[in-house]
């Protein structure tokens, strides 16, 4: 598969995540990616047709190395970081550094993680590929202008960085709330409800002990997991040595998740594509993130409801839930009812509402009918969600997915993600009959 030329590391190229490094015959580093699988990923340079660029560059290639990780997680950050440090001529070359993505932490009292382009770091007299010098944090800091603790970068998924980002905070519950003090609400958000914000929200964390957590991540971003890891494991012997049985149990879940990240899906879309090739990071559909289904119930055109159920996780989150009594339809109308529930939805969303944030993705119970009525609905308000209709069989086997089949996005995910669509479907159903059974009771009894 690798041509004799050219001298691969043990000869032998395993099928685990990791990040290579291609060198020309002058030892010069070349390129550096990452891979869930390095067999596959570098493998397909020498087997597939390629532009001139990419032809350029695997016609230079006379030695491969690479670095094992034990996640994909892992080869994310390490590719970053090498990338950063080392600055290869195919990496630089892939697009303008303005444009690349990096992870800042702010400065602030309680530091947030932010993602901004190279453009914007630059726009604020950040240079995010300078290098750290002798004096390593101090000297990097006065780079920064004051601005930022750390800068890490330069990424080149906006994809890949947010699901990063996404999967470790259940193992480290960052935040990006203001305090009360400064917002004036004392309420937790709802990534401190479900564990993924430490309370700063709430006023529920100190400044220092949120400053703990920042450090964390910053490890973890440094490439340092195992490190981490350590001390996490020290913090829980502590606290179960001095009774503090409630957080060594919290530590020890947060211990779990960081050592089994479940994260194959990563950047697997990347493994099928070379650099050069125009990310595709708008309208990337996370099926971890929020997911709202939608049902009608009524029989014979009376106590007609809608209902919206959000999936998270791939699981229900029941305070998200909404119903609707339907008011402007009269008669059997599933489609007109189902529009009047997506005009409310939205201009909830529209005018900011606790809990009405859009989703990544919509499940529609029905057909075309539906599907195109709600869509007539976002175009006229200006609001871009990819829609999923299910129009029902016989059984769930037979359950037809309706969507727009030249948007290659919703291809790509209607396969992997249809079990999660039935499901959120059924509650939809579930729920919006359960509101419809409460009505007629209602206007039975009167």
């Amino acid at each position: 598969m690798i041509p004799p030329e050219i001298h691969l590391k043990n000869r032998h190229l395993p099928d685990a995540p990791g990040v290579y490094f291609y060198y020309d015959r002058a030892g010069r580093l070349l390129y550096i990616g990452k891979a869930t699988s390095l067999k596959r990923r570098v493998g397909s340079y020498f087997v597939k047709a390629h532009d001139d660029r990419i032809g350029e560059m695997v016609a230079q290639i006379r030695k491969i190395d690479y670095i094992e990780t034990p996640t994909v997680i892992e080869a994310l950050v390490l590719e970053a970081n090498q990338i950063k440090a080392h600055q290869p001529k195919y990496n630089i070359l892939q697009r303008d550094d303005k444009t690349f993505l990096y992870l800042v932490i702010t400065n602030e009292a309680f530091p947030r993680p932010v993602l901004m382009r190279g453009r914007e770091l630059q726009q604020m007299g950040v240079d995010p590929l300078k290098r750290k010098g002798d004096k390593g944090k101090q000297r990097a800091q006065r780079d920064w202008g004051g601005k930022f603790l750390r800068v890490f970068g330069p990424y080149t998924s906006s994809r890949s960085l947010k699901m990063a980002l996404d999967l470790i905070r259940r193992s480290i519950p960052w935040s990006d709330c203001q305090p009360p003090g400064v917002t004036g609400r004392h309420r937790p958000c709802f990534n401190a409800q479900i564990g993924k914000c430490p309370g700063v929200c709430s006023g529920t964390i100190s400044k220092t002990a949120y400053r703990r957590v920042i450090r964390q991540l910053i490890l973890f971003f440094d490439g340092k997991k195992a490190r981490l890891e350590r001390e996490l494991k020290k913090d829980m012997a502590r606290a179960a040595k001095e009774l503090r049985f409630e957080e060594a149990a919290a530590l020890h879940r947060r211990l779990t998740a960081l050592t089994h990240i479940q994260d194959i899906a990563l950047i697997s879309r990347e493994d099928h594509e070379l650099p050069f090739t125009q990310e595709r990071t708008e309208g990337s559909i996370n099926l971890h993130g929020r997911i709202e289904a939608y049902d009608i119930s009524n029989i014979s055109g009376t106590s007609a409801v809608g209902s919206m159920v959000v999936f998270v996780e791939g699981k229900p989150v029941k305070a998200l839930y909404r119903k609707f009594k339907i008011k402007t339809v009269m008669g059997v109308n599933d489609v007109a009812c189902m529009e009047e529930v997506m005009r409310r939805r939205l201009q909830r969303g529209q005018r900011a509402q606790r809990g009405w944030e859009l989703p990544e993705l919509m499940v529609i119970d029905g057909g075309e009918p539906q599907v195109n009525r709600v869509q007539e609905v976002l175009d006229a308000l200006g609001v871009t969600v990819p829609i999923i209709g299910i129009a029902k069989g016989f059984d769930r086997k037979q359950d037809r997915l309706v969507y727009d089949h030249s948007n290659q996005e919703l291809q790509r995910v209607v396969t992997r993600g249809k079990e999660l669509f039935q499901r959120a479907r059924d509650e939809a159903h579930r729920f919006a009959v359960k509101y419809h059974r409460t009505l007629r009771t209602r206007h039975s009894i009167r």
